[in-house]
């Protein structure tokens, strides 16, 4: 038994002591991992709930749910409303937390219909030095972070994930598409439509060179690609097929980030964020 085993198992025990658990489940490795423990510790008295809003893609709902079956757990969808929360739709830095304040929300009455009193989520134990409000949300709530509790890291979960036989285990992550839109720019349904239209678009051009990770970025009017340097060559040999298809999304102009992919980059801005803009 080596030691990610007996972090498997302190998981397993945190999980099973807790009687039930309602997941926060995005179909990302995370909360799969999560939701895959519970499922085998809890049975009948584990479920995942999917938020289901204009920033969830279609295709990641899809997965999700695919994902959920395998594994044999009930799975709730909740129709969020942050949309209406003047506090999401501002889109400052701390966007996030008024996206899962109403996600807990509606999990806790679901909770509460179902005869459950623990909420779970997927953070780990790298969250806790980044910049996640998200947490505060948590924390409110009172939502239980079993990976976290088990001080297990983002590299040992894909690693557990591997070994559990998780189709999803090497999965990039994929933040909701209200990610792609710069702090203190308004978040609004067309936005998030016309970044789900185009990201989709773009990965069924590219499907067979194996583009991982891809933003599409919201600047107005413009629509700015964001993938790793060795996939330039991907974009670049497809352009005026990309461009066709984002414009039909609603961009006028098409540009690609030369800079290249990097998770969080738009965090660089929070400052700027702050302030607000139109």
């Amino acid at each position: 038994m080596d030691f990610l085993d007996k972090k498997i198992l302190l998981l397993r025990k945190k999980i099973r002591l807790l009687g039930n658990a309602l997941v926060a489940y995005s179909g990302g490795v995370d909360s799969t991992l999560v939701l895959k423990i519970a499922a085998d510790e809890l049975g009948e008295k584990c479920a995942a709930v999917t938020s289901v809003s204009a920033s969830y893609p279609q295709y990641e709902l899809d997965s999700a749910k695919e994902i959920a079956r395998g594994i044999g757990a009930r799975h709730i969808f909740a129709d969020t409303t942050e949309i209406c929360d003047p506090g999401y739709v501002k889109n400052f830095s701390d966007r996030f937390y008024f996206c899962k304040k109403n996600l807990y929300g509606h999990m806790k009455e679901i909770a509460k219909q179902n005869g459950m009193t623990n909420l779970l989520n997927g953070a780990n134990k790298d969250d806790e030095g980044d910049h996640r409000p998200g947490m505060i949300a948590a924390d409110e709530f009172k939502v239980v972070s079993p990976l976290r509790d088990a001080g297990i890291t983002k590299k040992e979960i894909v690693e557990i994930a591997r070994r559990l036989g998780l189709p999803n285990w090497n999965k990039p992550a994929s933040p909701c598409l209200a990610s792609r839109i710069p702090y203190g720019s308004k978040v609004t349904d067309r936005k998030l439509e016309m970044i789900e239209k185009a990201e989709f678009a773009i990965k069924n051009i590219c499907n067979e060179t194996g583009l991982r990770h891809l933003r599409v970025r919201h600047y107005g009017k413009e629509a700015r690609i964001e993938v790793p340097k060795e996939n330039f060559k991907d974009i670049l040999g497809n352009i005026e097929k990309i461009r066709t298809e984002l414009v039909a999304a609603g961009f006028k102009n098409v540009t690609l980030d030369l800079e290249g992919f990097k998770s969080g980059k738009l965090n660089k801005g929070l400052n700027e964020g702050r302030k607000g803009t139109k």
